[in-house]
């Protein structure tokens, strides 16, 4: 890969003067300015940042009640006045924005590409690399020693305006993150009627039936769910069913070749006849009625009381808990005898979990508090959650011999709760050779990886996904505008497919209006932006 060198920070005369009216703030939404040069932790006396985040309903509605933040308050002696929005945070996140209320930074910012690109321009956050080549040795670190990091994080304009979420758990076609709709069937249920694990479509679907018909969890009543998934709910979508019927589908409708070009999924015939396939379910009976509408909550209520023949998520212990009554669902021979597992474009990366605003007047400061999140135990921690709290179950014990934490096992909580209780989010780095040395891999983590080598890896066929590319503003712009209607769209139709059927009868005007809305432009932008980024990494 070509190493990219930092460059230094120049404000734009917009920035300056953002910078200027928001100082005169009297509402004091940023910190003064404390005058600190050659800063070390802790300083001598505690100063005060102010950031704005979001963060789970779960979690304390203060960040500062998380141990994690109390320790490293006392750490630095910088203390963080949050401004938390649990709820509609982009929404009031961009009225502040437009307010000119700016903090100094914000946390878990929930910036898309556009965001960072229109608010850099606009002068309302701040380029930050000479501030990572200066102030940020833990970060450059990490940047030094895995270029493609520095590459992804770097806009267009050879600026960097984010620093990044990464969490690596397993590399190329063997990470976590290749399959995240995994499918759960109920063996319980398998086993009271006799049946064999289906190994066909057409095995599911009798499979399916059965569940329907002959009363498997043997209480008299017909309340067993066949099939159930949380429709267009990512992790509890049922498109890794599609991967039976060819080129199968994923999140973004989007794969790539073996060959270097990309192929949107949902406008081919296999995709079609997968359709077909989950029609002739729903005519059945045998899709949960409430699949196209219910939310995390109910999906959830349903599973904790077995109701589910097959059902879809990350991980069963969120959803039907810690038993042996469900075993993930072997990948499926389609109709033309073919296996395949479609990858998703997931990465344990995101680039916007913490900017810098131009109100910001203590720029060291700021930078070497965030490097902070860069030392790989701090990192751990805000990933996961913490050691030595002694009022909520810990997710760690800490080891000071060796400066490492040990996972502690889980004792049927459910981690995804859990983690949203204790950990810190924000930017953070895990790289796969910290296990074994700054922490072990989370049982429920290693656990997942097994069970996709043992089940799936074997049928992942494209040797590559769709990277995390830096779009310019230009370019994100033009695909948010096409997004807003082409995504509707195709979701909707595939509903309307599943439950009314009738795709036969109106796939020419589906296609005719996919080239209506920008389909083809939307596919160069996005082959343009894959090719300029694999040559970045030649």
């Amino acid at each position: 890969m070509k190493k990219q060198k930092l460059v230094p920070v120049v404000l734009s005369a917009l920035s300056m003067s953002i910078l200027a009216a928001c100082g005169g703030n009297s509402d004091g939404a940023s910190s003064p300015d404390y005058e600190l040069t050659d800063i070390s932790f802790p300083l001598e006396e505690t100063v005060t940042l102010k950031m704005t985040t979001s963060s789970s309903p779960l979690a304390p509605a203060d960040p500062n009640d998380k141990l994690i933040f109390q320790r490293l308050e006392e750490q630095s002696n910088v203390q963080i006045d949050w401004k938390n929005y649990s709820s509609d945070y982009v929404e009031k996140r961009n009225l502040d924005i437009s307010s000119g209320d700016l903090p100094d930074a914000m946390w878990n910012a929930g910036a898309s590409d556009y965001d960072l690109l229109s608010w850099a321009d606009d002068g309302v956050i701040i380029p930050i690399e000479d501030l990572i080549e200066q102030h940020m040795p833990n970060f450059k670190k990490i940047l030094d020693e895995n270029p493609e990091y520095l590459a992804m994080i770097t806009a267009p304009d050879g600026h960097i305006y984010s620093l990044p979420w990464i969490e690596e758990l397993g590399q190329g076609k063997e990470s976590i993150h290749t399959v995240n709709d995994i499918p759960w069937i109920n063996v319980d249920w398998l086993n009271e009627l006799g049946l064999d694990m289906p190994q066909t479509t057409d095995e599911l679907m009798t499979v399916l039936e059965a569940f329907k018909t002959q009363d498997p969890n043997g209480n008299g009543e017909a309340d067993e769910i066949p099939i159930s998934f949380i429709y267009d709910g990512g992790n509890e979508d049922m498109k890794f069913l599609f991967g039976a019927f060819g080129i199968g589908d994923n999140d973004d409708h989007l794969v790539v070749n073996d060959d270097g070009t990309i192929d949107f999924t949902a406008d081919n015939e296999e995709y079609k006849e997968a359709i077909k396939y989950f029609n002739e379910l729903y005519t059945k009976g045998l899709i949960d009625i409430e699949a196209f509408e219910h939310d995390w909550n109910s999906y959830v209520a349903k599973g904790k009381q077995q109701r589910y023949g097959l059902y879809f998520t990350w991980d069963k212990m969120n959803i039907s808990g810690d038993n042996d009554s469900y075993e993930p669902l072997p990948v499926l021979e389609g109709p033309s005898g073919e296996k395949h597992v479609t990858r998703t474009n997931g990465f344990g990366f995101s680039r916007d979990r913490f900017v810098i605003t131009s109100a910001n007047k203590n720029l060291e400061l700021t930078a070497k508090w965030a490097d902070q999140m860069y030392d790989p135990v701090q990192s751990v921690q805000n990933n996961w959650g913490t050691y030595g709290d002694e009022e909520q179950q810990n997710i760690f014990e800490y080891d000071k011999d060796t400066n490492s934490l040990k996972h502690l096992p889980l004792e049927g909580a459910a981690p995804g709760e859990l983690r949203q209780k204790t950990e810190a989010g924000g930017p953070l780095a895990i790289l796969d050779e910290y296990y074994g040395k700054f922490t072990t891999m989370p049982d429920d983590a290693e656990w997942r990886i097994n069970i996709f080598k043992d089940n799936y890896l074997e049928y992942v066929h494209n040797e590559n996904n769709y990277p995390r590319v830096f779009l310019s503003l230009d370019q994100a712009d033009r695909i948010a505008q096409i997004d807003a209607d082409l995504y509707p769209f195709v979701n909707r139709k595939r509903a309307e497919w599943i439950t009314n059927g009738k795709i036969d009868e109106e796939w020419d005007s589906y296609i005719e209006e996919l080239d209506r809305l920008k389909l083809q432009e939307w596919m160069t932008i996005k082959q343009d932006a894959y090719d300029f980024f694999q040559s970045n990494n030649e």
